[in-house]
């Protein structure tokens, strides 16, 4: 019994031991800023990222392969309606929809080169590498999933959030200064939501990931901007009083100022 069991214990070590990795890097990151202002003149911000890649035991310090990079920026998330218009006696009907579920209102995929490139297709999948791979789920009845890539309304979101630059897929949007240092520039548009975004930076060496850390940053509103949301949400009633009351007064002398007498 005792024999056994020495055995079992000496096979599952050689296991974990095959299954382990065969070298180690530690990932060391930085963002340029951490928090990002917004007033009535944002015109959108650039986010710049640096990074260094060490090698952590001597099996990595021995790696003759170059490294590639992949860096996912996340924006908060939002619940959205997709509607797909047939024509039906010359008028444009509703005819299906769909609700996707928590997704990232922003979403940035950059890297080194293409993923083919630097590791599988298995991989690619596994880690939700891309735009096609990232999971968008949708609600159709009582279930939710994420159909993949080939469904026609999840085309569709990516291709509307791409058309205003709040998706977008850079091949080639990380740049390694040395063989170890990279940086990358994360373009942040106009119509950004306000909240948190989390950067998730992974490398890739010998068709495998061997590094993974992350780091965030957010957008904040300041100004007038800040204080009619925070009255808007703390004070709802009186806001939407105070609202009506000023379109109410700013129709009054519009017609004051343009009446013909």
């Amino acid at each position: 019994m005792t024999r056994r069991l020495t055995i079992a214990l000496a096979a599952f070590a050689a296991l974990a031991a095959a299954s382990a990795p065969a070298s180690a890097e530690r990932l060391v990151a930085t963002l340029s800023r951490h928090q990002v202002l917004v007033n009535s003149n944002f015109t959108g911000s650039l986010i710049v990222l640096f990074g260094t890649i060490e090698p952590d035991t001597p099996a990595s310090r021995r790696r003759t392969t170059g490294y590639d990079l992949v860096v996912t920026v996340t924006g908060p998330k939002q619940t959205l309606v997709a509607r797909k218009k047939e024509r039906v006696l010359g008028i444009w009907t509703n005819m299906d929809s769909r609700t996707f579920v928590n997704v990232p209102s922003y979403l940035a995929v950059l890297s080194t080169q293409p993923f083919e490139q630097f590791t599988t297709a298995d991989t690619i999948k596994q880690q939700q590498l891309g735009l096609d791979n990232i999971l968008l789920p949708q609600q159709v009845g009582p279930d939710v999933g994420d159909p993949g890539a080939s469904d026609v309304f999840r085309r569709e979101l990516v291709r509307l959030k791409s058309e205003h630059k709040l998706y977008l897929q850079t091949t080639n949007g990380v740049t390694l200064l040395t063989p170890t240092v990279f940086r990358t520039d994360m373009a942040l548009p106009a119509e950004g939501a306000i909240g948190n975004y989390d950067v998730d930076i992974r490398v890739f060496a010998d068709r495998q990931m061997v590094a993974r850390t992350s780091s965030a940053f957010e957008l904040v509103k300041v100004g007038f901007e800040q204080f009619v949301a925070n009255a808007a949400r703390d004070y709802g009633f009186v806001y939407g009083v105070a609202a009506a009351m000023m379109a109410l007064v700013t129709g009054w002398l519009a017609s004051v100022v343009f009446r013909r007498d």
